[in-house]
């Protein structure tokens, strides 16, 4: 019984911060929603915030096995452009990103909040940095923009470009964005061929 009132707790606090944000997440809302006490927030979570983020964390690591699934296969930069075009669109209609911007939005009018998002977003910063060091390792490209580098540009771009589609609601702008990308990648073909010397590193991580 312990365990299902967690589960529909997380659960319910899922629905309710993607459905009606952060500033609607309380106790009371999410109990309902759940159909239990308000009282069992606190008594298995603590709290509201430490239960948005355990809502948080699952839905991170669900969308986490996905995005490896996604990239698994890639070896160019248009492989990764296409998975990541297919994450984002995911993202957006599974209402992760929601999530994680909500979180980031209340971060900045309570201040306890912003070590345990920094902390969420490593995992993904690395993930990021791991596959474009796997694609472009051992390239001009990985001299002139280091993997670690890009990781911290692709995560701020796609919580960006979340933020965005509130305003874009067609999704035309945000989608140009990706097009762009995809028409970019095989002109960026001469920065990742390998230098002489620099395969054995990618071959490592293969």
């Amino acid at each position: 019984m312990t365990v299902d009132t967690k589960e529909r707790l997380i659960r319910a606090a899922d629905t309710v911060l993607r459905t009606q944000g952060y500033a609607k997440s309380s106790a009371r809302t999410i109990a309902k929603e759940a159909g239990v006490n308000s009282a069992l927030v606190f008594y298995h979570f603590g709290g509201v915030d430490p239960l948005l983020f355990a809502a948080l964390d699952r839905s991170s690591a669900e969308r986490m096995e996905l995005l490896a699934e996604a990239v698994a296969g890639a070896r160019t930069l248009e492989d990764l452009v296409d998975a990541g075009t297919r994450v984002y669109r995911s993202d957006i209609d599974g209402g992760h990103l929601t999530l994680f911007s909500e979180l980031v939005a209340a971060a900045v009018a309570k201040p306890e909040l912003r070590e345990e998002i920094r902390v969420r977003a490593e995992p993904w910063i690395s993930f990021v940095e791991q596959t474009l060091e796997r694609v472009i390792g051992g390239t001009p490209l990985a001299r002139l923009t280091p993997p670690r580098d890009l990781a911290n540009a692709a995560i701020t771009f796609y919580l960006g470009v979340n933020l965005f589609t509130v305003l874009d609601s067609d999704r035309s702008r945000t989608e140009s964005v990706f097009a762009m990308a995809r028409r970019l990648a095989p002109r960026a073909r001469l920065l990742t061929r390998r230098l002489p010397g620099l395969g054995t590193k990618r071959r490592a991580l293969d």
